[in-house]
């Protein structure tokens, strides 16, 4: 069974589970369909770019990677704004005004950091058990809370008369169709999103993602393994603790390493190489956050 992650750049047109069901598909047609499959992060099906695919026991770091800080490039067009805040909706506001970047670049500041922002009315947040994009397309008015997220760096890539390309690094949570509305809205006009790629989720990159089709390929070239980075490569902000195989033994089992010398903090325990489980070192000693069963 594989055990690690494929990093798909998603294609336009695509949501994340009919994703996730393409490589599924793939690792049966490779007789890997015993192999548990699960993704690190939804991107909408107009975006694309980087979409991070759990294999095996890397299903248990998902949680980990929707948490993780993301980075996207993205196009504003201004002088409309749709429901949907992106080219798929209908328009609901126009406006003549068309900021020069000068004037965008003295207002990115005051999106820059701790900032509050309403989710798109359109989004998969669920409001009494149902997602807010159904209620929405079923004609009911949506009022989403504001939630405090971060944008840890923004900046301008390209400008013209009428769009804006924008980088921006942010915390988990942020939806960037709602950021791009509020800078629009700062700016005295209104805008919706045309462009929208993910190029970082955590420590993946589009450097390390591959297509479906270059997939496809290596699974019927027998070369399917190459295409999978390591369940550690997820965990590269978290430093590696060597334990013996007797220890190694009671951490598979859940139970806590008592008296266990260690630096406070999240851990990585290792076995002769091998990931053991995540653990959280204190004074007492070495508590399982999540094992591994390889």
């Amino acid at each position: 069974m594989l055990h690690g992650w494929i990093i798909l750049d998603k294609p336009v047109g695509l949501g994340s589970t009919t994703a996730v069901s393409a490589v599924k598909r793939i690792l049966r047609e490779a007789a890997e369909s015993k192999t548990k499959v699960g993704h690190g992060g939804t991107l909408d099906p107009l975006a694309s770019g980087v979409l991070p695919i759990a294999l095996g026991e890397a299903t248990k770091l998902c949680g980990r990677m929707l948490d993780a800080t993301k980075a996207y490039d993205f196009t504003i067009a201004f002088g409309a704004e749709t429901d949907t805040l992106d080219a798929e909706g209908e328009i609901v506001a126009r406006s003549d005004v068309r900021p020069i970047p000068d004037q965008v670049e003295a207002f990115l500041p005051e999106f820059t950091g701790q900032i509050e922002q309403v989710p798109p009315a359109y989004s998969a947040l669920k409001i009494a058990g149902k997602p807010a994009y159904t209620r929405a397309r079923a004609g009911e008015t949506i009022a989403l809370k504001p939630r405090t997220v971060t944008v840890h760096e923004l900046s301008i890539k390209h400008a013209t008369a009428d769009q804006l390309t924008l980088s921006a690094t942010v915390s988990k949570g942020t939806y960037i169709r709602s950021l791009a509305r509020d800078i629009a809205h700062e700016l005295g006009t209104v805008a919706h999103v045309t462009y929208l790629r993910r190029t970082r989720a955590g420590p993946f990159s589009l450097k390390s993602a591959i297509s479906l089709d270059f997939l496809e390929e290596a699974a019927k070239a027998r070369r399917l393994t190459e295409t999978v980075l390591p369940l550690t490569a997820a965990l590269d902000d978290i430093p590696a603790l060597a334990v013996t195989p007797d220890q190694a033994r009671l951490l598979r089992h859940g139970q806590m390493l008592f008296g266990f010398p260690a630096k406070p903090g999240l851990q990585l325990a290792t076995s002769e190489g091998t990931p053991v489980a995540l653990v959280e070192a204190s004074a007492d000693g070495l508590r399982v956050v999540r094992g591994f069963n390889l």
